[in-house]
């Protein structure tokens, strides 16, 4: 899947900026980033409106965060709920919480690693 001419974009939620350290529905903003030829680059920041109120949740807010999502590969979150999770699916976008809590970059570099033997 990924040789030389794969380019991917990964969306990652987090709080600091070091580490996939946000809930899906709590992030306010994106971290964008791109694997193209083998590097892993930071592309951009992308706002959007959190769409998780408690014990309710705002349309609105996931039509945005869908909207500013859909050219991503996959998005890498701590925590996603199962609505959010299948919403992006019908997408053909990936939600990987499996690296919670871990750096950004290496885990990047490590879904790709691993996307690239499937």
């Amino acid at each position: 899947m990924t040789d030389t001419a794969t380019i991917l974009r990964l969306a990652v939620a987090s709080k600091e900026g070091q580490a996939i350290s946000e809930h899906f529905g709590h992030a306010k903003t994106f971290l964008i980033y791109e694997f193209r030829e083998s590097h892993l680059h930071f592309l951009e920041q992308r706002q959007v409106e959190h769409y998780c109120l408690g014990h309710t949740s705002s349309k609105t807010a996931m039509a945005g965060i869908l909207e500013a999502l859909k050219d991503c590969t996959a998005v890498f979150v701590a925590k996603i709920g199962d609505g959010p999770q299948q919403k992006l699916k019908a997408m053909n976008v990936a939600a990987v919480s499996d690296y919670a809590w871990e750096d950004i970059e290496p885990s990047l570099l490590d879904y790709v690693q691993k996307q690239a033997q499937i």
